[in-house]
């Protein structure tokens, strides 16, 4: 027998009680294969929602999943690369039992799942996600011991995994110093309604998945910080203002399709309450899931395309995070109340942390140049990732044309500057170009 993961021929097996029982298990399923991956993204991405994680703290997670459900399956697919020796810190995983059969779509999925459930607030919520799709694997006739022998190997990688994460720093930045907050002209204070603290001030310290380190791709500077009327930063600012009051309907759209605010406080008199929403990186995971179904892509392709666009989100995240606390810059709300319009809000409610640069423009520009490199640049698709919240589905002719919208979105959501959506698209991008250059996982690619 081959000792490779692979795709099981199997006989009847009515005997154990299980549906399917005259139906072979052939190639011809894979689709089906590839959905259970699919679908353990979107419940994954339920959890980190329903934990309200933050957009930095979300895309960790979909990266390590990720790169644990990549590396189940590519053990039986040789044209596939190993991502040990790409990724920062990441060792060969441990092999599979010579002589034995393993169901690569299962083991895969239970290695994810383990991750995810690890890195994630809710173990219930998770083992009933794993119980459902393991039930699913059963009524296909999988035999009890390749059943059990797959799922043991998936927690092994997925130890392998947890254990490499655990070398990140993430767990010392839970005790660092919070962010102080100081009245020095043009530096970044809380904003309304909530008055949040400014999230993970730290986070530009977590080791990075293939950046050199943190500050590697270092925007132009923002604006000089002046309140002299028509200085270049105030015409930033009236630039915020004006669009306010003269937004079309489609802006509208736009702005709120691509919010991805995981918390929104909203204040009706003396009650406040919270709505919970994907973030910025689950969105673009979405949209890798879009991808990789349109394009018939199979489980292997499906864990690349995810693996190599969590990681693009990844790094993005550490890029602008550093870049945002370095510059430190105050909220576009914040100066347009003191110097403008005391009674003048947002479209779109104000993120609790610095302004320079965009996270939107980062994340989505550097997701959309490692899609672009496993789907091609004319890849057009339908969007109803937000589907869930409420927001109709849009329709893009190419990834970079969507990651050109999130980030002008955040203009006409009234919580960015033009120089940081700009500076931002230009910082995502040089994320993307790197991944596309050092993460190589089909063995033609290698040499490019």
């Amino acid at each position: 027998m081959n000792r490779s993961l692979t795709f099981i021929a199997i006989a009847a097996v009515a005997a154990q009680g299980w549906a399917c029982a005259n139906a072979p298990f052939t190639r011809q399923e894979k689709p089906a294969d590839a959905a259970l991956l699919h679908d353990a993204m979107r419940q994954l991405t339920g959890v980190i929602v329903y934990d309200i994680f933050s957009p930095p703290q979300a895309s960790r997670v979909y990266a390590y999943a990720s790169v644990a459900a990549y590396e189940v399956l590519r053990q039986e697919h040789p044209g596939y690369r190993t991502l040990a020796g790409q990724l920062n810190g990441l060792s060969r995983v441990p092999g599979l039992e010579s002589g034995r059969e393993y169901y690569a779509p299962l083991a895969a999925t239970e290695a994810f799942l383990t991750v995810g459930k690890a890195m994630t607030f809710s173990p219930a919520r998770m083992d009933s996600v794993r119980e459902t799709l393991r039930a699913r694997v059963r009524v296909m006739g999988v035999p009890p011991a390749v059943f059990a022998r797959s799922v043991a190997y998936g927690d092994t990688v997925a130890r392998h995994i947890l254990a490499w994460a655990a070398q990140d720093h993430y767990l010392q930045t839970r005790g660092m110093a919070k962010y102080t907050v100081t009245s020095a002209p043009g530096r970044w204070i809380p904003t309304p309604p909530a008055y949040m603290d400014a999230v993970e001030p730290n986070w530009f310290r977590i080791r990075p998945f293939v950046l050199d380190s943190a500050s590697q791709f270092p925007a132009k500077p923002p604006l000089a910080f002046d309140t002299t009327a028509g200085s270049p930063f105030m015409k930033e600012a009236r630039e915020v203002f004006e669009l306010r009051r003269t937004m079309t309907d489609e802006q509208r759209a736009i702005a709120a399709f691509w919010d991805c605010n995981p918390y929104v406080m909203h204040v009706q008199g003396h009650t406040m309450f919270a709505t919970k929403k994907i973030t910025p990186g689950g969105h673009w995971m979405g949209i890798a899931e879009i991808a990789s179904r349109a394009s018939g892509a199979d489980a292997m392709r499906s864990a690349s395309a995810y693996a190599r666009t969590a990681l693009a989100v990844a790094d993005g995240f550490i890029v602008v995070w550093e870049q945002k606390y370095r510059s430190n810059l105050i909220r576009p709300e914040t100066v347009i109340n003191k110097y403008i319009d005391a009674r003048w809000e947002p479209l779109l409610q104000t993120p609790p942390f610095p302004e320079y640069t965009s996270g939107h423009s980062v994340i989505s520009n550097a997701a959309a140049v490692v899609l672009s490199d496993e789907f091609g640049d004319r890849f057009q698709f339908h969007d109803d990732v937000e589907d869930a919240y409420g927001l109709p589905a849009r329709d893009f002719a190419s990834f970079k044309d969507a990651a050109a919208q999130a980030a002008i979105s955040r203009l006409y959501g009234g919580i960015h500057f033009r120089r940081a959506i700009e500076e931002g698209a230009v910082q995502g991008q040089k994320v993307g170009a790197l991944v596309v250059q050092r993460v190589h996982t089909q063995q033609q690619l290698a040499g490019r």
